[in-house]
């Protein structure tokens, strides 16, 4: 058994274990990602002789984490043929990939997983919850019109991200030109599409939908104002026999749709660890100087003392430097839940190897917690 990460020109080889596993997939699907992603993709694989037996697939996507940017991956098709279950290959295809995005300083990965259980013993921790929506009746009539986008909109909805959207959101993929341009493509490859909402000209809102069981939508985005216009123009695209429509994601909560549980869907896992502690803030007014010990039992470059400061007498970034005194232990998945904000501070402090005292539990809540997630990309 062999362990590599594939040259671009042998990505195409992986398509037949795709094929077996993910059997779900369509052939339209698969030729516009073995077109698009995996032209640009990093691809790990674990072969018998010259067949690939596992793989792992790493997708790049300019990534907005506090005051940084930097180039993420999002891992999908964690997948082995039936029969070499069992022997490993999924975590030695997680190790590898993780140290090489630690090696090139990345702040995290993330990932839609199956079962949250599989990958929790790799440190992976849920940081995003996708709201569900109801729609079940027509907005209000306004005066705006529904479209499906087409190449040429890409600048334009970049665009109506940056100005009605962006600030909104902490972390997030970069919704640049060719972000729209590829979510056309990967939409119309499974036989939906992106729809515009215009009004004056100007776009008010978009969703990404599809019909596998009647409309669902995906990333609804408005302009504050426009909910009911976005609603009616959702409607109007559904089946004739369809009594709702469920929408995944978005922004476009107003007073006559109706909201439902969210759903956690994406996890993260920390990689670089002092870049992402590089890309934090101490709040306003406030002082931070603390230290603690990390525990990370695969990228173990991060099972360091860190002492953070910053705020105050100087500027409000986190600076974070090697010590040697500890005033407290945080695993990494716990470290990752609350950095990110999915867990409270309380809620950390009762996991297991977490070890907080009340005065670093002081200085940690001084933080400006990275907790405004918008990641609901599809692959």
């Amino acid at each position: 058994m062999k362990l590599r990460k594939l040259d671009g020109s042998e990505h195409g080889r992986t398509r037949k274990l795709w094929q077996d596993i993910f059997t779900e997939d369509t052939k339209a699907f698969l030729d516009y990602y073995y077109f698009i992603k995996a032209r640009e993709n990093e691809i790990y694989v674990i072969e018998d002789g010259n067949e690939i037996r596992s793989m792992l697939h790493l997708n790049p996507y300019l990534i907005r984490a506090g005051r940084s940017q930097f180039t993420g991956h999002y891992i999908v098709a964690v997948s082995t043929e039936s029969s070499y279950r069992g022997k490993g290959f999924m975590r030695s295809l997680l190790v590898k990939s993780m140290q090489d995005m630690y090696n090139r300083k990345e702040m995290f990965t993330f990932l839609m997983p199956v079962a949250e259980a599989i990958y929790t013993p790799y440190d992976f921790r849920f940081v995003y919850d996708q709201q569900q929506w109801m729609v079940n009746h027509a907005g209000e009539n306004m005066p705006v019109s529904g479209r499906n986008a087409e190449f040429a909109d890409a600048a334009r909805m970049a665009e109506f991200f940056r100005d009605s959207c962006e600030d909104k959101y902490q972390v997030s993929a970069v919704h640049d030109e060719k972000y729209y341009q590829t979510m056309i493509i990967e939409q119309q490859s499974e036989g939906g599409g992106v729809r515009l909402m215009e009004g004056s000209g100007m776009i008010k809102g978009m969703f990404a939908y599809g019909y596998e069981n009647g409309l669902e939508v995906r990333e609804a985005l408005c302009e504050k104002g426009y909910e009911s216009g976005l609603q009616e123009v959702i409607w109007k695209m559904k089946s004739e026999d369809q009594e709702e429509v469920t929408v995944h994601g978005g922004n476009i909560c107003g007073e006559n749709i109706v909201r439902t549980e969210k759903k956690p869907v994406i996890m993260f896992r920390i990689l670089h660890l002092k870049s992402l502690f590089d890309a934090m803030d101490v709040k306003e007014g406030e002082e931070l100087d603390c230290s603690f010990a990390v525990l990370d039992s695969i990228l173990t470059q991060n099972s360091r003392i860190w002492r953070l400061r910053g705020g105050k007498s100087s500027h409000n970034h986190v600076q974070a430097v090697e010590t040697e005194n500890s005033e407290g232990v945080l695993t990494i998945g716990a470290l990752t839940s609350y950095l990110f904000g999915y867990k409270t501070m309380d809620e950390i402090c009762m996991e297991d190897h977490v070890m907080i005292t009340p005065h670093l539990a002081e200085e940690l809540e001084k933080l400006v917690l990275l907790n405004k997630v918008f990641l609901n990309e599809v692959v």
